[in-house]
């Protein structure tokens, strides 16, 4: 694997593909950093080698072109703070002028360029654009892993024009390597924890987990697809019909291969979707008309919690419930607390992105736990067995140094 480490950019212009899609507020304020965070130790090993940045990235979702409630401007003095060094700002990603401020960039410098996405050749992968992009730098380096599974221009069609000279970033390493531990050769006994509210998100997952893990345990609102397909009553709990065959398939397949399939016993269920519904407990199998499952029940929490205290290795994907809401955070937060002490006792845990990562992160965990992914869909796809183009892009036509 061709890693930034084995690089010295001295007097370089290296262009790098971050992930700076981060939230900000009605005031475009940023209101997580971790993202930004995640990236600086790339930055500065570029910087601190005489090397000068020029990041490219994409927030949002714009569909109308240069919006300016997506303009990477609004990072320019977060960044600026988090790497100590000095940041210019380009108008536009590609261009003259984009051209003109790149030139002159001197070592220990950062330029950051507006928003990729602003263009629809970026999503595209369209060649020219990734062509006009990679003319801004001499040296190209991958560190999005949050975006390793889009084939656009700027994280993998971009690659072709830097032959030798193009590797990954620290982010994007760790999270190969962190996976690629629990892919290849897991401590045992394995523990996948997989939560989240559809099951058609997760099942090619689960399928694939069923060859490498010893326990899936399946949470949050995806497991009341399950519960109906096994002829329980789950009121209005969230269900997925069209699904319910394939979840009898990975029980059967869960069965045959001998991995044990953790489902909920029981659940924290309300009369509607609100912090301040009137709530009980109920059988999963059992819950009353106009009732909803919103947490896994005390009988799942202590089911759960065993189980993973038996574990070596842990992969966290998804939710238990609606840790979002107060009164239905207490299955997440009890999952949380017992992923947390994995790593002290010796063993591995990685959180798989997305709504595991902010949930970790709300709980004050995310110091205790070995690796938190910034990918979630990238890192699902991942585990899916998916090729995926930002890393293959990468990969191909580099020779080993």
């Amino acid at each position: 694997m061709q890693t930034i480490n084995q690089y010295n950019f001295n007097n370089q212009k290296v262009l790098v593909r971050v992930d700076f899609n981060v939230p900000l507020n009605s005031d475009f304020q940023i209101t997580d950093d971790s993202r930004i965070q995640a990236t600086i130790p790339t930055i500065k090993k570029i910087l601190n080698d005489g090397g000068a940045c020029i990041l490219m990235s994409h927030l949002g979702r714009p569909k109308v072109g240069p919006t300016d409630k997506f303009s990477l401007k609004h990072i320019v003095d977060r960044l600026t703070l988090l790497s100590g060094a000095k940041v210019f700002f380009a108008e536009d990603c590609i261009g003259e002028k984009a051209e003109k401020l790149s030139k002159a960039l001197k070592p220990g410098e950062i330029l950051l360029l507006e928003n990729l996405r602003f263009h629809k050749e970026e999503e595209k992968g369209d060649i020219q654009f990734a062509e006009k992009l990679s003319k801004l730098g001499d040296f190209y380096v991958n560190d999005a892993f949050g975006t390793a599974h889009r084939a656009h221009a700027s994280t993998s069609v971009i690659a072709q024009f830097f032959n030798n000279k193009k590797c990954f970033g620290f982010v994007m390493s760790q999270e190969i390597e962190n996976a690629k531990k629990i892919l290849d050769n897991p401590q045992r006994p394995f523990t996948a924890i997989v939560g989240g509210a559809k099951v058609s998100d997760k099942l090619l997952i689960i399928e694939n987990l069923l060859n490498i893990a010893d326990t899936i345990i399946v949470g949050g609102g995806m497991a009341y697809t399950f519960a109906k397909a096994m002829g329980g009553k789950i009121g209005t709990s969230l269900c997925q019909d069209e699904r319910m065959p394939l979840t009898l398939e990975i029980i059967k397949k869960a069965k045959e291969k001998g991995v044990k399939l953790l489902l909920p016993e029981d659940s924290k269920i309300a009369d509607k979707f609100s912090n301040d519904a009137q709530s009980a407990f109920a059988n999963n199998n059992e819950i009353p008309d106009g009732f909803m499952g919103l947490d896994i029940g005390p009988k799942a929490i202590e089911a759960f919690c065993k189980e993973i205290n038996l574990s070596k290795t842990v992969l966290w994907n998804g939710p238990m419930g609606v840790f979002e809401m107060p009164n239905f955070e207490a299955g997440t937060k009890a999952v949380a607390n017992a992923v947390a002490k994995i790593a002290d006792n010796g063993g591995f845990s990685l959180i798989g992105g997305g709504d595991s990562a902010a949930a970790i992160h709300q709980f004050g965990l995310a110091n205790k736990v070995s690796y938190v992914s910034t990918g979630g869909g990238a890192l699902l796809e991942y585990f899916e067995g998916k090729v995926l183009p930002g890393i293959q892009a990468i990969e191909e036509n580099t020779s080993t140094i």
